[in-house]
């Protein structure tokens, strides 16, 4: 695929190195700024065009006219859905999607689409960010909660702690422990190496275990992989931007919210607009405040300034004062490595949140929604099962009769309303959405292929 990608900002530059380290994509990128494009250029296998965004010979010049895909990612909402326009007027580029950040753009669904400006997909990544930390509050000890199947499923990761009633187990005693729960382990990380687990496979303190189970059934399933977490209660938010009064609205109905911004003027705005939080005008790496301010009894200190350094060092401040969990919104891959080893509980990636969506449009077959997991090195896909046994490598294959490529499992089947655990004589039949976890991204286009009409060749 021909991928046009405006803007190198972070998540500009996120997209970039997962999308041209595939061999079926050719990936150009245009931003004003040539010393950023030099350095994209000297790591990455994409060509690289220096100019305005949204200007016609630039964008003729980056190979609009020849592109499948234009992915517009500065950090102007204008300037994307005016790329998106002249990529769609004078290029007839076909698909086009654009970083929409402003809730108020977002909130009219008529503004986008073949009559209006002619953006295919909106990417908040404001509004991603917020609802990946909702799911995380929401359930306790998760360290991320993604969803699957219109929320019918969900692909839980969890650290394995002393006090779970299956560490220390074979997770053949799971269906024992639980048995009127539909579960599964698909993946099991040890020591950074990744696990397909079977039967036999013996859950240890500190594996990093990912489970699928309907949304109703994580919070029995979490409990078998450490002691019961607290329902959350009081949430402490560092900033007052986008994300830091969505997050705060998302959740001051059911949770005691407090909102720290070191900005006079935006935190009496932000008070304006929320209803229950309380809004603090202060540096959230100021002792004395956090102090003031009864940290030690926040069950969640999350972070989200617009500053990463700014958010490590509060996060970590505020643990060391005895808030119960800390989040921090970290955008480079190797500082978020460093700290959740350490004494920041989780820490978050919008990029690694917002690539999910972008792969999704990307991947051959019907795949309908893609999570990249453990910052990039494995994927989670929902891909819909089209076809009949002639023209199809899956419909009406039992699971154990599929060739999938190693690192590979198939997690679930979601059939209309019925959701089925992976059991390896179900045979798969068309418009089935089959939800499959790849520890190993080398063997995603292999997985996508099995998808495609025609590609049964038996």
């Amino acid at each position: 695929m021909r991928i046009l990608i405006v803007g190198a900002g972070q998540v500009g530059t996120t997209a970039a190195y997962s999308l041209a380290r595939e061999e079926a994509n050719e990936v150009t990128i245009v931003d004003h700024r040539a010393d950023v494009l030099r350095e994209l250029q000297d790591r990455l296998d994409v060509r690289t065009v220096v100019g305005h965004a949204a200007f016609p010979d630039v964008l003729e010049r980056a190979g609009a006219k020849e592109a499948d895909m234009l992915i517009a990612l500065t950090n102007s909402d204008e300037m994307n859905m005016l790329a998106c326009q002249v990529a769609s007027t004078l290029f007839q580029t076909p698909t086009k999607i654009a970083r929409i950040r402003a809730a108020e753009y977002l909130t009219q669904p008529t503004l986008f689409g073949v009559d209006a400006i002619p953006v295919d997909v909106t990417i908040s990544p404001e509004e991603l960010v917020t609802d990946h930390i909702c799911e995380l509050i929401r359930f306790p000890g998760a360290l991320q909660v993604l969803e699957f199947a219109d929320g019918r499923v969900r692909l839980v990761a969890t650290q394995a702690h002393e006090g779970g009633a299956l560490v220390g187990h074979p997770l053949r005693e799971l269906s024992e422990h639980i048995p009127n729960v539909e579960s599964r382990v698909v993946a099991i990380y040890r020591g950074g190496q990744g696990i397909i687990p079977d039967g036999d496979t013996v859950v240890e303190e500190g594996d990093e275990v990912f489970f699928i189970a309907a949304r109703k059934d994580i919070r029995t399933v979490l409990n078998e992989m450490r002691k019961q977490d607290e329902p959350v209660r009081k949430v402490v938010i560092a900033g007052g931007g986008n994300i830091g009064v969505r997050l705060a609205k998302a959740l001051e109905d059911t949770n005691q919210v407090k909102v720290i911004d070191r900005n006079r003027e935006r935190a009496r705005q932000i008070s304006e607009v929320l209803n229950k939080a309380m809004v603090l005008h202060g540096d959230a790496a100021d002792e004395e405040l956090l102090l003031e301010e009864n940290i030690d009894s926040a069950d969640v200190f999350v972070s989200v300034t617009n500053a990463e350094e700014a958010n490590i060092l509060s996060a970590m401040l505020a643990k060391r004062l005895g808030a119960h969990k800390v989040m921090a919104l970290i955008n480079k891959p190797v500082y978020a490595e460093l700290v959740q080893a350490g004494t920041i509980d989780i820490a978050i990636s919008p990029q690694q949140i917002t690539l999910g969506v972008l792969l999704a449009h990307v991947r051959l077959g019907d795949v309908v929604k893609v999570h990249s997991l453990r910052r990039g090195a494995a994927e989670a896909i929902e891909a819909v099962a089209h076809g009949d046994a002639g023209d199809s490598r899956v419909v009406g294959r039992a699971i154990d009769e599929i060739e999938l490529p190693s690192g590979a499992t198939i997690s679930a089947i979601v059939r209309g309303d019925q959701v089925l655990m992976d059991h390896h004589d179900t045979a798969i039949e068309a418009d089935d959405h089959v939800i499959i976890f790849i520890t190993d991204r080398r063997q995603i286009g292999e997985v996508e292929r099995l998808f495609e009409i025609g590609a049964n060749t038996t």
